[in-house]
């Protein structure tokens, strides 16, 4: 499934570039002829002169959660975990006009994409590891879906009332669950289009949204991109298996399922006004949600 054309995180090309070249003048690096590679939340880009991915974070994005981020891959860089390493830039991020702005080691790919399989392996490592030396945002996913609602002004009332009125009733729900995995750092985000192709192995990236808390919300992420964006079955049970935890089978599973599937329609329906040609897709997944229509196929945003 293909998504719309990207945008540039909320910012026109020519800001886009500006920032882009004040950054790289502060890290020695050279943004002739750099390339977009996705634009819908943050602006991604790739340098030509140098292998490099510069992330420019949107206007306002409290610096604090972007040096965390900064400091936790270090942590994992450090215990010689598979990610995506930081560029050696001295201090990490840059900002510029109220954008941080950080840079990353560029891993070209091959066309065989990664599979949720090889996902398993490093997501399994990571909710093992030790709780780092500082302490992680814990994970909110309730508070979270109701900040985006609070911002969500392109959506209709009625639809904006539905999801307002979901998010209560699966609040009470999550209070009756009972977690199985000890509680861990997450990547908050694991999907296919978060982890890389790296010499032999796979890596994660995009740390964006690391927290601590339950194993099961980054599994029930992972079940939620095969199920949906056209993956199957076969490809969700393989990972399953490869992790050792078949989240699915778990009695927790449906509530889970659901707060993250409201999570990521209420996280588009709040960037609409950066994306508004995503309208008839978000809209589109909310009356799949009012169906319980649980194998609606949704497109990529």
């Amino acid at each position: 499934m293909t998504a719309p054309e990207p945008t540039r995180g909320g910012f026109n090309e020519t800001d886009m570039r500006h920032i882009l070249e004040r950054a790289c003048a502060a890290a020695s690096l050279d943004p002739t002829g750099a390339e977009l590679l996705r634009g819908h939340t943050n602006a991604v880009v790739r340098l030509t002169s140098a292998p490099v991915v510069v992330k420019i974070a949107r206007r306002g994005t409290p610096v604090a959660e972007v040096q965390r981020t900064v400091q936790f891959v270090r942590w994992l860089m450090d215990r010689g975990f598979p990610t995506v390493d930081l560029h050696p830039v001295p201090q990490q991020p840059v900002v510029v006009d109220g954008h941080p702005v950080t840079f990353w080691r560029y891993l070209p790919q091959p066309e065989q994409p990664v599979s949720a399989a090889q996902i398993a392996k490093p997501l399994y490592t990571l909710h093992n590891l030790p709780a780092p030396p500082f302490l992680l945002r814990p994970l909110d996913t309730v508070a979270a879906i109701r900040a985006s609602l609070a911002r969500t002004k392109a959506l209709p009332d009625e639809s904006i009332r539905f999801l307002s009125r979901r998010v209560d009733r699966l609040e009470n729900c999550l209070a009756e669950v009972r977690f199985e995995l000890p509680a861990a750092s997450l990547q908050g985000d694991p999907q296919h289009r978060n982890a890389l192709h790296d010499s032999g192995q796979v890596v994660l990236c995009d740390w964006d949204t690391v927290v601590s808390g339950q194993p099961e919300w980054d599994l029930v992420t992972i079940e939620v991109h095969c199920r949906r964006f056209g993956y199957g079955q076969d490809h969700y049970g393989t990972f399953a298996e490869t992790y050792g935890f078949d989240v699915t089978a778990w009695s927790g599973f449906p509530v889970l399922r659901d707060l993250r599937e409201l999570r990521m329609i209420t996280t588009n329906a709040r960037k609409l006004p950066h994306a508004p040609q995503t309208f008839g897709e978000v809209q589109r997944r909310v009356e799949g949600l009012r169906a319980e229509d649980t194998k609606l196929a949704w497109f990529i945003l």
